[in-house]
């Protein structure tokens, strides 16, 4: 429907750093969505926001400088768990398509 093409125009609108250039994920398969990368930048498509809080992220190598909300810049806090990182998100996903979490390494 047309609805349906301006909703995804407008999403391409503000995350398409997202998709346009990047690869396919260095990541093992996610439970909750998908991700691709950009030189020391990972894209995590969250479509299954997770409800505690906390997005576990598997098989991050190396540090992580930053992370954040790709629509709006806002920032996040992240911890480590072994070879897994944590990133403590909103209780409400921004994007209720797909919200883009930005990981500087």
């Amino acid at each position: 429907s047309l609805t349906a093409l301006k909703g995804i125009g407008q999403w391409m609108k503000v995350n398409g750093e997202a998709i346009y250039g990047t690869q396919g994920s260095p990541l093992p398969p996610l439970p909750w969505g998908r991700c691709t990368r950009k030189g020391n930048k990972l894209y995590l498509h969250v479509f299954d926001w997770p409800s505690d809080g906390k997005l576990h992220v598997p098989g991050v190598k190396g540090t992580v400088k930053s992370a954040w909300l790709l629509a709006n810049g806002k920032k996040l806090t992240t911890t480590r768990n072994a070879d897994e990182l944590l990133i403590n998100v909103p209780a409400a996903a921004p994007d209720s398509v797909a919200t883009v979490i930005t990981v500087s390494l």
